[in-house]
Parts: structure tokens; sequence; C-alpha cells
């Protein structure tokens, strides 16, 4: 689904990904950790196009897509729940919603209603809401109101940036919950989160990154491997 081959990214002359190598096969969610500033929001906004590398190679199904403008990426299927979460301003629940249509430019009206129906089904929150200014939402309210818009373009490919932060454990464990059956369907996942226990009940691999490089990655169901990675990122 996902590889990456030697990515280098950078902000003006601050060289933030260093070389990265990582591979998500279709079905698997992925975990990045690490502390704040090594690049982890850097690496998902490269792939997603929202930052242009500056060298190596971002193959997605097979196809290159590094350099590529954003709304080429997203419309191929890679679909980014940002940590910011970019609900727009001055809009209803329901057309940030209705925004989502953007990433499947030639499905049909009657396809897009309904799948806003699935989604408010999967979301009867933001049903209660659809008229509500979406700015005007809970935290936990509008990280499901981001996921959701994302969701509606059905990616094959979903890049999520912290999305437990700040949130209550209940909405927490509701996310997760969506993030599992996201990936029960099919959907492959890379997730940056610093709930690192949280992350493992849905990761099947995940790699640490430091400085702009991985400088370690396993398997979630390894025993071994937890116990490096969280000896890792304790240090």
């Amino acid at each position: 689904m996902l590889e990456i081959r030697n990515l280098q990214t950078h902000y003006s002359l601050s060289h933030i990904i260093q070389g990265i190598d990582l591979t998500v096969p279709d079905g698997e969610a992925f975990g990045i950790f690490g502390r704040n500033g090594v690049g982890k929001t850097t690496l998902l906004k490269t792939i997603a196009g929202w930052i242009k590398p500056t060298d190596g190679e971002i193959n997605f199904n097979g196809e290159p897509i590094q350099g590529l403008h954003s709304d080429r990426i997203a419309r191929r299927g890679v679909g980014f729940v940002p940590e910011d979460r970019r609900i727009f301003p001055g809009l209803t629940v329901e057309e940030n919603l209705t925004l989502g249509f953007l990433q499947v430019p030639g499905r049909s009206a009657a396809d897009n209603r309904a799948a806003l129906q699935r989604i408010y089904k999967r979301f009867p929150r933001l049903l209660e809401r659809r008229n509500q200014n979406g700015t005007t939402l809970s935290g936990g309210e509008q990280q499901m109101l981001a996921m959701a818009r994302v969701m509606i373009g059905k990616p094959s490919l979903l890049l999520i940036d912290e999305p437990s932060e700040g949130l209550a454990p209940m909405i927490v464990a509701d996310l997760f919950a969506i993030i599992k059956e996201m990936k029960q369907a099919g959907c492959a996942i890379l997730l940056v989160e610093q709930n690192v226990h949280q992350a493992l009940t849905v990761c099947d691999q995940f790699a640490v990154i430091e400085r702009g490089r991985i400088v370690m990655s396993g398997r979630a169901n390894d025993k071994s491997d937890r116990e490096k990675l969280l000896a890792t990122i304790a240090v």
C-alpha cells in the first residue's frame, strides 16, 4: 500500500526527515512514536503532499506520489486527519462533511448522499449537530468531524496525527474503535500517537523516530519488540 524509501524533507535549512524507510501493507496499522519535534508530523505532511520532499521515494499502490499536490494525493485515496483538525470556520458540520466529497469527484450525487447517511449512522452526535457551526463543537466532537470528513471519501490509506491529544478517555476509546473499524474494512493506517499503549491496541507494526531517523522498529504483537519500544521512548 505505502512504501517510503530514503525520504528527506527540509524546512528551509533545517533537515527534518533524514532518510526514512518504511512500508505499510494493505489493511495494517503502523504506529509512529517519538518525542515532540522529531519529525513525526512532518513525515505525515510530506506523504500527504502538504510539504514537498527534497529527496527519496513515496510509492502508493505501486505509483510514485512524492511531489504531487495534496489534492491529487487525496483523490488517489490518501486521507489525512491533521493534529489541528482543520475544521473550516463559518461552515456547519454538514458543510464541513460535504467537503469530503472532493476526494471522490467522480462519485454520483446519490452515492454521496448515501455516504453522508452512513457517516451520520456511525456518528450520531454529528447528525444531532449537523446545522451547528463546526468550530463551536467540543474538542472531541471536532476530532470526530475531522475523522468523518476523511472517512466520507473512503480512503485506502489513512494518515492520523495525534488523534487522542487533549481528549477525555471515553472519547479516545470511541476514536480508536473507529480506527479499528477502518482497519478491519481494509484501510491501511499510519498513526502518530503519544498514547503508546492505546496505539498498540490497533497497530501491527511500529517505529520510533529520533532526529528525523527511525532508530527502532518492531511488531506490536511481539513481547520483546514492545519491551524495547517502551524502553526506547522512556529514555
